[in-house]
C-alpha cells in the first residue's frame, strides 16, 4: 500500500483517537499523579532552561514508553556514556511514572522530558529544538509521523532491543499492508534473540539492518549499590511495621488484579506448614496500593501500606495476618535481595505476564503462572535449564512452593541454572550502545561479545 496513503488514513485518524482516548488518559494520569508536570512538553512547549538542556550539540534522542523501558532505556544510556562521557542524551516518556523514574537519573548529559503527541507539526517542531543526531527507539514504540520527520530530516532511526509479543505480532501481521511502510524507513534494528529477526523482516524491516545484540532487559547492567542500600531501608521499614526477625519472605512481584488475594490466602495457607512464612506484595501499578488494601482487609488480612493511606487501616478487630504492600516505583530489584522465593505476576491473572529474568539474577527462585506469553522465548529457555519453575494454573502453585520451602538447597540451585541460562544476555547494553554510536559515525565502544547459550 502506497506509504502516502497510509499517512494521509494515519493523520486523519489520529486526532479523533487522541479525543476519545483522552478522558482515559488524564483519569490514568491523575490517579498515578505528576499529570499536570510538564504537561505542555507533549505538545512541543518547553521552558527556556529545558530547551537550553536539550538543545546544545546534536544529542541522541532515545524513546521509551513506561517504566519498565524507562529501566531499559537508562542501560543504553549508562552505556553510552561509558563509551562517550560527554554524550549528550534526551530521553523522552509517555508515562508520568517513567518520567519519575527517568528524571532521577538527570545530568549535565541527560535530560528527561515528557514524549510529543505524533501529530506533525508538533513532531516536527520538537525534532527542529531537539535537533537529534539520531533518533533511538526502545523496543516497539513506533511513532509513524516522528520516524517520517526525522528521516526526512536525515536523522538516523533505530530500534533497540526490539521485542514483539504475540499478541502485537498477530496485530502487525492482519496490517502488514499499513505498518510495513512504516517499519520499512527503519535503519536498523537490534533483536534479543535469533528468532526475532524473521520475525520483524516479515514486517518490513530489511533483514541485512536487524542484528542479534541480545536483551538489554536481561543485561544485568544495573549497579548493585543502590539497590543494596535501598534493601537496607527496606528492611528497616518491615522491621518498624511489625515484621519479627528470622521471617521468610515470600514475595508477590509485579502483581496485578486478583493476584494479591491469591498469594495472601496462598501465604495464610501456607503457614500451617511454614509458620514462619510472610507476603510481601509489590503491585505492577503503585497508585493500586490502597485497592488492594481494602481488598485484603475486607478477607480479613491486615495490610500495610509503604506510601499510600487508605481508610479502614485503624478498623482490625479479632487476630488478622499482617501483609505488607509495597506501592513505591523503582524498588522491586531492592525487593529481590530481601526475598527467598519470588512469584512473578500478570502471569496467573491477566495475560502476557512480568520480567522473570531480574529475580534469578538476583539469586532466587522464582515461581510463574501458565500467562507469560509476552517472555515467550525467554521463559521456555529457562525451563529447559532448570532455571525456572513454571506452573499450570493457580492450583499447582500451592505445592511448588512448599516444595521450594522445604528444600532451600533446590532454589538456590535453580537460581544459579537460570543465571547461567541468562549469561548469554551479558552485555547486551554496551552491543546496543556499540551498535548505535557506529550508526552515527561517532567512535566505538570495544562491543562486548554475544555469549553462546540455548536459543
Amino acid at each position: 500500500m502506497p506509504r502516502l496513503f497510509i499517512y494521509l488514513l494515519y493523520n486523519l485518524l489520529l486526532p479523533v483517537v487522541l479525543l476519545v482516548g483522552l478522558p482515559a488518559f488524564l483519569a490514568k494520569g491523575i490517579r498515578r499523579g505528576g499529570l499536570a508536570r510538564n504537561f505542555r512538553q507533549r505538545f512541543g512547549s518547553f521552558s527556556p532552561a529545558t530547551l537550553d538542556r536539550i538543545g546544545r550539540g546534536r544529542p541522541i534522542w532515545i524513546h521509551a514508553v513506561s517504566v519498565g523501558e524507562i529501566f531499559l532505556a537508562l542501560k543504553l544510556v549508562e552505556a553510552l556514556q561509558a563509551a562517550d562521557p560527554r554524550r549528550r542524551i534526551v530521553l523522552s516518556t509517555t508515562t508520568t511514572t517513567g518520567y519519575r523514574v527517568a528524571a532521577a537519573k538527570e545530568s549535565d548529559t541527560l535530560a528527561v522530558i515528557h514524549n510529543p503527541v505524533d501529530l506533525p507539526w508538533i513532531a516536527g517542531r520538537v525534532l527542529r529544538r531537539i535537533d537529534p543526531c539520531a533518533l533511538v527507539l526502545v523496543e516497539a514504540e513506533i511513532w509513524p509521523n516522528l520516524v517520517a520527520l526525522a528521516k526526512r530530516r536525515g536523522i538516523p532511526v533505530l530500534l533497540a532491543n526490539a521485542r514483539l509479543s504475540p499478541r502485537s505480532e498477530r496485530r502487525y501481521r492482519r496490517a502488514r499492508a499499513l505498518v510495513a511502510p512504516v517499519f520499512s524507513l527503519l535503519d536498523g534494528a537490534t533483536v534479543p534473540f535469533a528468532e526475532d529477526k524473521a520475525r520483524w523482516a516479515a514486517l518490513g524491516i530489511a533483514p541485512d539492518r536487524i542484528e542479534v545484540a541480545g536483551s538489554v532487559k536481561f543485561d544485568n547492567a544495573a549497579p548493585a549499590e543502590p539497590a543494596a542500600d535501598k534493601s537496607r531501608k527496606l528492611a528497616a521499614w518491615l522491621s518498624a511495621t511489625g515484621l519479627p526477625e528470622g521471617r521468610r519472605l515470600l514475595l508477590g512481584a509485579s502483581t496485578h488484579d486478583g493476584e494479591e488475594l491469591l498469594l495472601a490466602g496462598l501465604a495464610r495457607e501456607l503457614r500451617a506448614d511454614f509458620p514462619e512464612i510472610e507476603l510481601v506484595l509489590v503491585p505492577r501499578h503503585a497508585e493500586r496500593g490502597p485497592e488492594i488494601a481494602a481488598r485484603l482487609h475486607a478477607e480479613g488480612f491486615d495490610p500495610v501500606l509503604r506510601a499510600g493511606t487508605w481508610r479502614g487501616a485503624t478498623d482490625t478487630p479479632g487476630p488478622r495476618t499482617r501483609v505488607w504492600i509495597a506501592d513505591t516505583t523503582g524498588e522491586l530489584r531492592a525487593w529481590f535481595a530481601l526475598a527467598e522465593l519470588v512469584v512473578v505476576g500478570k502471569s496467573f491473572h491477566g495475560s502476557g505476564g512480568q520480567n522473570p529474568v531480574e529475580p534469578i539474577l538476583a539469586d532466587r527462585p522464582v515461581v510463574v503462572g501458565p500467562r507469560m506469553e509476552n517472555f515467550a522465548e525467554v521463559v521456555a529457555e529457562l525451563v529447559e535449564a532448570g532455571g525456572l519453575r513454571q506452573v499450570a494454573d493457580a492450583g499447582q502453585l500451592p505445592q511448588a512452593l512448599r516444595e521450594l520451602l522445604r528444600d532451600p538447597a533446590a532454589g538456590r540451585a535453580m537460581a544459579r541454572a537460570g543465571a547461567t541460562a541468562m549469561a548469554r544476555h551479558a552485555g547486551a547494553a554496551a552491543r546496543n550502545a556499540a551498535w548505535i554510536l557506529h550508526a552515527i559515525g561517532a567512535p566505538e565502544p570495544a562491543e562486548a561479545p554475544l555469549a553462546d547459550g540455548p536459543h
